[in-house]
């Protein structure tokens, strides 16, 4: 039994760390797997959020460079406090918003078909995205760069990282997708689309923290040194998968845009929904 315990983990770490950072929502993707690997309770619950700051670790892992430029030049530099200020400012709406929402929304919301429904309007409104993005800047300008407002992460204000940190809280509805709303949402803004992707990575730190910390600090009375193995196998593979993803993300990012992503989330919502109502799969909440 532990064994098959550590296997689920296992496989739930690969699902977090592959679709944390995609646009097609890691927190939907859990649930529909827990659903079908009757991963299931509320240890389970803290779990699905724990296993998160796996995935927080590879991008401090594969950004470390820049995170200990950044950490070294506070006090000085204004690049780097800038940076700083813009990931704080970003970070601070989903700390408000999921204080006073996440409850209600966890009660309601956190469940196969709602995240389906998530799962095809978030594909309709990538796809909505990327064609006005082509008609702003040309089928033959993915990036956007040659029109964008904000090229990098260094270009922003303030102003901008609020406008990212407001959309983010989109995400508080599972099956939305985190990297997505920021991503879309700063596209929309006016950044390019790396400069996006790479502001989607460095607001997750402080967002899969805070949400991983509270979650496990919240429901620590429904968790034991039992759990430590299971907490771990999840963590270690949601790294090792979100580390591999980061980087094949920003390579695929130069050279396509979002549409797979938006006509996958389209089509894997709608088979969800199809075998929730001719009863095929049964779904558990």
């Amino acid at each position: 039994m532990e064994w098959w315990a550590l296997a689920k983990a296992a496989v739930m770490g690969i699902v977090e760390g592959l679709t944390e950072f995609l646009p097609i929502s890691s927190t939907g993707h859990l649930i529909l797997a827990a659903s079908l690997l009757d991963f299931t309770g509320d240890s389970a619950k803290v779990f699905e959020v724990a296993i998160q700051t796996g995935a927080m670790f590879a991008v401090i892992w594969e950004y470390r460079e820049r995170l200990a430029r950044t950490l070294g030049g506070l006090s000085h530099d204004p690049v780097a406090q800038r940076f700083a200020r813009n990931v704080l400012v970003a970070f601070m709406p989903a700390v408000v918003f999921g204080l006073l929402l996440g409850q209600a929304i966890k009660a309601h919301l956190f469940h196969p078909v709602p995240v389906a429904l998530a799962f095809v309007v978030g594909g309709l409104i990538i796809l909505w995205v990327e064609r006005r993005h082509h008609a702003a800047y040309g089928e033959r300008d993915l990036q956007g760069t040659r029109h964008a407002r904000v090229e990098s992460v260094d270009d922003m204000s303030a102003l901008d990282a609020l406008k990212v940190g407001l959309v983010q809280c989109l995400a508080l509805i599972p099956g939305t997708s985190r990297s997505g709303a920021t991503i879309i949402g700063a596209m929309v803004f006016g950044f390019s689309r790396r400069a996006a992707t790479e502001f989607s990575f460095y607001l997750a730190i402080p967002t899969l923290i805070g949400a991983g910390a509270y979650s496990v600090w919240k429901d620590r009375a429904a968790l034991g040194w039992a759990e430590a193995p299971v907490f771990a196998v999840g963590t270690a593979f949601a790294f090792v998968s979100a580390l591999l993803c980061i980087r094949w993300l920003i390579r695929y990012v130069a050279t396509h845009d979002f549409t797979a992503f938006a006509w996958y989330r389209i089509v894997f919502g709608a088979l969800v929904l199809l075998t929730a109502a001719t009863g095929w799969v049964q779904w558990r909440a």
